[in-house]
This record gives C-alpha cells, sequence and structure tokens, in this order.
C-alpha cells in the first residue's frame, strides 16, 4: 500500500508559497484567503484491435488562491507554483473581489470548520500506474482484446485505459493546511459486430474506482472470466428479437442503475441546483429545500447516502477543498428527502452548521464549488442475492450496463438504455432482447422499488467525467448500489420511437 504523497510534490515549496498568499491576502483586508497548490497527471491508452491508436501523459500543474473581501469573492490562479507568484495572485485576487463587490447581490459567509494543520493523506491503491511500463499496459489490453478477436461473432475491438493521480496542498487562513495525494483508473473494452443483421456492440462491464494498475488484474475484477463470455453476449444481442414496447418488472445490475442513481438523486440533491444557483449548466432541481423532510423520494426500501470516505471510491478524501474534513450523510431514509450535499458558502446560504465537505476543483486555474461526493443507494441487509432477484420476477427485464441517457432541466423526466436487456419468465432467464429504453419521472421510478438485493449484490460503479458549471469542470464520482426491481415500468422501443 502506498502511504506517502510523492516526493517530487513535497519538495515543492509548498509551506512557504501557501504562507506569502495568505499573508499578502490578509495584509490586503481580506478577511478568508485559501490557496491550493496543485499537479494532476492524466495517462491515457487506447488499442483498436491489438495494436496501440493513443497514448497521452499529460500534467496540469499551478496556483489557485482564493479570497473574501467585504463579502465578495477573488480569484486568481497560475501555472507558475513559487513565493512571487503567490504574493501575486493574493494581490489580484483582493483587487477582482474589491471590484465584483459592489455588483454582488448578497454577501459571502462560510460556515465554520475545525482546523487541521499539516494533515496528509494518500488513497488507498497498490501500483502506481505510472510506474508501469508502457509496454506493460498495452500487452495487458492487446491480449484481452486478442481473446475476444478469436471469435466469429467480433469483428474489430477497442480498448481505453485512463489513469490519474491528482496531487492537492491546501492552506487557508484559518490554520488548516492539508497536503493528499489520490490515484483512480478506467478501462473499458469493448466488442463489435459488424454483420447482414446490421452493427451491434457489447463492452465490459468493469467499473472506475480508486485503485491503481492492480485493477487491471483478476483478483478485484475478473477481466478473464468477463472477456471470455463476451463474445456469446455479443452474439446472441446480435439475432435477439427488438423489444415489445410496454411495462416490465425490471431488475437492473449495478452497471446500470448506478447512472440512474447520478442522474435523478446524485444531480438533483446538490443544493446549489436546489437553490438555482446552478441553473445554466443541466439545470436546477425538482427537489427544492422546501420538500426537504417532505418528499417520499422513493419506496420505503430507498436508503441513499452521501459521503466522501467510501474505500476506493472516486470522490473519496480526507479533506475537500475548503478544508473540510470527509463525512457519510443521509440524502433519503426510508424514501423520505431528508439531506443535500453542501460546500461551506451553501451551507450558510442555507443556515446550516457545518458543510459536509464537497467542494472541489477539478484543477489550479479553477474555483472550487460544491460537487458530488460518493452517493450510494445502500443494500438491504437482509436482501436476497442475484438469484433470488430473478426468481421474484414472473414477467420482466433484467438490464447490465450503461449506455446512452437524458434527462430534463429539472431532473425529473427520464430515459435510459443499457448493453445488455434479458427478458425474465417465471423466475428464469430466457434470452436477450434488443432496442428497449426504460422511460420513467423520478419519483415514480424509485417509489416502484419494491425489492432491493442483499450485499452480495452491491457494487461500487460511476464516471470519470461529471461536468457541471460555467466554466465547465469534470469530477470523478462513484456511486455504489445493489441489484433492485422495479414494478411495471415503461420500456420504449428506441428503434420505433427514432422512426417517430
Amino acid at each position: 500500500m502506498t502511504k506517502n504523497v510523492d516526493a517530487d510534490f513535497l519538495e515543492l515549496p509548498l509551506r512557504e508559497v501557501s504562507d506569502a498568499a495568505i499573508e499578502t491576502a490578509l495584509a490586503l483586508g481580506a478577511s478568508h484567503a485559501d490557496i491550493r497548490v496543485e499537479r494532476v497527471r492524466t495517462g491515457i491508452l487506447e488499442l483498436r484491435d491489438t495494436r496501440p491508436e493513443t497514448q497521452t501523459d499529460d500534467s496540469v500543474s499551478g496556483l489557485g488562491v482564493r479570497v473574501i473581501v467585504n463579502g465578495a469573492w477573488g480569484f486568481a490562479s497560475s501555472p507558475e507554483i513559487s513565493v512571487t507568484k503567490a504574493k501575486e495572485l493574493a494581490m489580484t485576487a483582493v483587487a477582482l473581489a474589491r471590484t465584483s463587490g459592489p455588483l454582488s447581490t448578497e454577501e459571502i459567509a462560510l460556515v465554520t470548520e475545525p482546523i487541521y494543520a499539516n494533515k496528509t493523506w494518500v488513497s488507498e491503491y497498490l501500483i502506481d500506474p505510472f510506474e508501469v511500463s508502457a509496454s506493460e499496459k498495452i500487452s495487458r489490453l492487446a491480449d484481452l482484446s486478442a481473446t475476444l478477436l478469436k471469435s466469429s461473432a467480433v469483428t474489430f475491438t477497442s480498448a481505453a485505459t485512463k489513469f490519474v493521480k491528482e496531487q492537492k496542498h491546501y492552506a487557508d487562513s484559518y490554520g488548516t493546511s492539508t497536503t493528499q495525494q489520490r490515484v483512480r483508473m478506467q478501462t473499458q473494452i469493448e466488442a463489435f459486430n459488424v454483420s447482414d443483421a446490421g452493427f451491434e456492440a457489447m463492452r465490459t462491464l468493469a467499473q472506475p474506482a480508486g485503485y491503481g494498475w492492480e485493477w487491471m488484474g483478476d483478483d478485484i475484477w475478473d477481466w478473464t472470466a468477463e472477456i471470455a463470455e463476451l463474445p456469446s453476449l455479443l452474439a446472441e444481442k446480435v439475432k435477439a428479437p427488438s423489444i415489445e414496447p410496454g411495462r416490465y418488472d425490471l431488475l437492473i445490475h449495478p452497471s446500470n442503475l448506478w447512472l440512474t442513481i447520478h442522474e435523478s438523486i446524485g444531480h438533483a440533491t446538490e443544493l446549489d441546483r436546489a437553490l438555482g444557483y446552478e441553473a445554466n449548466y443541466a439545470g436546477t432541481s425538482f427537489a427544492t429545500v422546501d420538500q426537504l423532510n417532505k418528499l417520499q423520494y422513493g419506496s420505503a426500501l430507498m436508503n441513499v447516502t452521501g459521503d466522501r470516505i467510501t474505500p476506493h471510491g472516486l470522490s473519496t478524501v480526507h479533506y475537500d477543498d475548503e478544508g473540510v474534513e470527509a463525512q457519510q450523510w443521509d440524502i433519503i431514509k426510508d424514501g423520505l428527502l431528508v439531506g443535500y450535499q453542501l460546500d461551506r458558502r451553501i451551507a450558510a446560504r442555507a443556515g446550516r452548521d457545518r458543510s459536509n465537505g464537497c467542494a472541489y476543483a477539478d484543477s489550479p486555474s479553477h474555483v472550487p464549488i460544491q460537487r458530488m461526493p460518493n452517493v450510494s443507494l445502500q443494500p438491504n441487509p437482509s436482501g436476497p442475492d442475484w438469484e433470488g432477484l430473478i426468481a421474484s420476477i414472473d414477467d420482466g427485464i433484467m438490464i447490465k450496463g450503461d449506455k446512452s441517457w437524458s434527462i430534463d432541466m429539472q431532473r425529473y423526466n427520464f430515459q435510459f438504455t443499457g448493453q445488455q436487456f434479458h427478458r425474465i419468465k417465471n423466475g428464469k432467464v430466457v434470452g436477450q432482447v434488443k432496442d428497449a429504453a426504460y422511460q420513467a419521472t423520478t419519483t415514480d421510478f424509485w417509489r416502484s422499488m419494491k425489492l432491493v438485493g442483499g450485499p452480495s449484490t452491491y457494487v461500487l460503479g460511476g464516471a470519470f467525467n461529471c461536468g457541471k458549471a460555467q466554466p465547465g469542470q469534470v469530477a470523478a464520482v462513484s456511486h455504489g448500489c445493489p441489484a433492485a426491481v422495479f414494478d411495471q415500468v415503461n420500456i420504449l422501443n428506441t428503434v420505433a420511437e427514432a422512426g417517430k
């Protein structure tokens, strides 16, 4: 287990730069100042069939200084990491705050947080992917692709892996100073069939997570077993009949359900969105603050938490970008809306005593905003296993893997497709269908959840590319969930809908 932040990052003048920025800002009249020194390194490797197509290794580093002067924000950033530049940025941020102050519609305030001085944290990973040779990475993806290409059902393949190391030093005028390092991995391998029947594709269900290169072995996720099964699943999909539209019971696997959680719960319970602060990028939320502790979001089986502490979670840190310690809290309890995601400014705006640690900026050039934590549907401790869930369904559809989606500007009306749709009759899987999408409103869908799987069905899913804000920022976020059964959900035939 990696225990230390990389030495070359620690060799940067982190303390000197932070002290210079904060002291300069306070001397110029700021009531609050914070600084982030960041370095984000991103690697990408892509193969078509077994041959490399793309390989990149990119780093972004710099300083970001944020201040409050007379109740107004000021922010400035630079790719240069030096004491001189830190002082210049503090002066610029203060000047911008003074300029924007008369135009502000409200006075900025931050809720308090205990002081955490000289704290260090490193995420849970074993093998730094940037220390693994390019030849080893290519060999692993090529071997998995070659296995797929042995099948007559596979015309060609694509394989892509992305790995990120994020290092961040934070300090503020209250005395908090933290240094953190986290690593994350995402790999997808897809098989394609081109034939007289048309074009079909199917990809792996493996989810991105806060692991290092150990993620690409078979100990955590059994790549070998999934790749061995994929060609037969693809061949069956090619010959599968088109879905008959109507209402069906749905058994949704975590590899698909995580995305529905993300769009219909995760974004909907961001308090800045519910308050209307976030409106231009992807809209506001139907889950407005007047409905807190009143809105029956889903069935009584529905328990959703927010957290930044889940091991290997993509949103997991020990301190957020405002120096708030990571926590876990209830968002939906027994189906009732009971909580939101907060940063320090939004918490103060809503009259809360404390942030729950949801501030994040994706680079030193961007200001921290309220971003999604790990948002997860909890399993039923005594719920059925996967086979038990299948056996519970007389006439329905099992869905695995995410694909396309659509949701309205208040996170209320949605439509989702998937990688695999399997018919279930009399408690048994009887074959695939295709061209399916499920459609509902958020509350109708979650209120129809009638069976929640046990811990053995729980999987941590998520994405690297959650977008928010203007200028746009991208964040990685995890969503854990069990498999679950939903009663009589509307199923569309996507081919028929497209032809209308």
